[in-house]
């Protein structure tokens, strides 16, 4: 048994999913990008000024991505993650500070960097399988507009003849086969990622049994905190 706390249990839809793991190639790259080229800029001009101002930008745009991925997560995903952020305090100095001591930022920037070696794993994956599923699986409806005795070529050697239309059909159905293996790695992984992502982008534990305590004691509403937790009671999941 185990407990999920700040909304429903990871249950993404095979289109979203497949989405989902697809998007994260390009939006990986882009992250990583603008992470790494904008601090070591920053980092490298610091000594002038400039670069304070570029890296504070810098932060605001990963915490800003952060967000946006939290709502991906939601939409795409089934997955509530909850903000981790500290409270901001009055003052622009005292909030600058609190962004900076708040491990949610560095937690979100390690997200963005990270996002493109997981997004090209989770592409490759995806596109490796579902190609193969499907060219497989549909080797019946299309093997008639290609070659004679028709041979798929890998390095240069053949893997298999298809000289006949019922000479196709093992290999369809080997094609299924595939294709299930495929739909539940798909839901697999967006599950799995939906749990990776909570885990970097959401609030900590400690956080989560601060606020319990705050909870239990009536200094706040659960609800504000958790606005897709209707209740304060954990969540049990059946593994």
């Amino acid at each position: 048994m185990t407990t999920e706390r700040d909304g429903t249990r990871p249950n993404p839809t095979l289109l979203g999913s497949l989405a989902y793991l697809v998007m994260n190639l390009p939006i990986g790259i882009a992250s990583f990008v603008f992470v790494v080229t904008s601090v070591s800029v920053g980092a490298g001009t610091a000594v002038i000024w400039v670069g304070l101002a570029v890296l504070a930008v810098s932060m605001l745009v990963w915490r800003g991505f952060a967000q946006v991925e939290r709502a991906r997560v939601h939409a795409m995903l089934g997955t509530y993650i909850a903000s981790p952020y500290r409270p901001m305090p009055e003052g622009g100095g005292k909030r600058w500070g609190t962004r900076i001591k708040d491990p949610a930022t560095w937690k979100d920037m390690a997200y963005c960097v990270l996002l493109m070696p997981i997004g090209i794993a989770e592409f490759t994956l995806m596109v490796s399988f579902w190609a193969t599923s499907l060219w497989l699986t549909l080797l019946p409806v299309y093997w008639s507009w290609m070659p004679d005795a028709w041979r798929p070529v890998v390095w240069d050697q053949p893997v298999f003849n298809v000289g006949s239309w019922p000479e196709t059909l093992p290999w369809a159905a080997l094609g299924v086969l595939v294709l299930a293996i495929t739909i539940a790695l798909t839901r697999s992984l967006g599950i799995l990622h939906a749990r990776y992502a909570r885990a970097l982008l959401g609030p900590s534990e400690r956080r989560i049994s601060k606020l319990e305590a705050l909870n239990t004691a009536g200094a706040i509403d659960w609800s504000t905190e958790w606005p897709h937790t209707t209740q304060m009671s954990y969540r049990p999941v059946s593994r």
